[in-house]
């Protein structure tokens, strides 16, 4: 991760992020674009969604949200 972010606790949708994994509850933030093979064959992967990630900091575990999951 980047040296200027720091790892602590989230919430989506009124719930505590916990790792899956390890149970730990502290995670680096980050966005990742959702590429599809269509608008990569035509250069457009601009236009694609994102989705948000949730690393966790002690076992590295990713976890996967889409930006719909936000939505209210």
């Amino acid at each position: 991760m980047a040296k200027n972010s720091e790892a602590r606790e989230y919430e989506i949708k009124g719930h505590k992020l916990s790792c899956p994994i390890c149970g730990n509850t502290l995670f680096y933030a980050r966005k990742t674009l959702l590429n599809t093979r269509g608008a990569t064959f035509f250069g457009l992967d601009w236009a694609n969604k994102n989705a948000d990630n949730y690393i966790c900091e002690n076992c590295g575990h990713i976890l996967w949200f889409s930006e719909e999951a936000f939505s209210e």
